[in-house]
């Protein structure tokens, strides 16, 4: 006759041995699984390494091209821009424009801001002797400083170099 507490034990202990089985189970087929995630991974890097350096240099071309200006330069024969025949880039030859003249917004715009730079010169150009006088008055009154005996206050001194 069996005791009543040994048979529980042994049914325990042989479901213990069924649950320990089935987690070695679980656990290799979680190993795999991990495995071929990793094995995924390693992929997309390789594939990105090998992709992405082309796609963000052809990215930085076309954003550099996009955002330089179009300068129509003289020819190495010294005729004039845009009479060798040759179309600068961004010009369009085609019906509508069969001169090959530029074809943007920044042509429109053009005039004013030459007019509006030379402006800016001239009135730079004006107000240059006031600004010299002024330069020349502070560094008199600077001098005087110097040679006085007073006292000034190291952060205003020049370091001597």
């Amino acid at each position: 006759m069996e005791r009543i507490g040994e048979s529980t034990r042994a049914a325990g202990a042989d479901q213990l041995q069924d649950l320990s089985n089935a987690g070695e189970g679980d656990e290799e087929e979680e190993v795999e699984k991990l495995e071929q995630e990793v094995k995924q991974m390693a992929d997309k890097l390789k594939k990105y390494r090998s992709t992405l350096p082309d796609q963000l240099k052809s990215t930085l071309t076309s954003m550099l091209a996009s955002q330089r200006p179009i300068l129509s330069l003289p020819d190495p024969d010294g005729s004039e821009p845009g009479t060798s025949g040759v179309l600068p880039r961004g010009a369009e030859s085609g019906p509508g424009n069969s001169s090959g003249v530029l074809t943007s917004d920044s042509d429109e715009k053009t005039p004013d801001d030459v007019e509006l730079l030379r402006d800016k010169i001239s009135s730079n150009i004006s107000t240059m002797p006031n600004v010299l006088k002024r330069m020349n008055e502070c560094i008199s009154r600077i001098d005087k400083l110097v040679s006085s005996n007073e006292t000034i206050h190291p952060a205003f001194k020049r370091k001597k170099s």
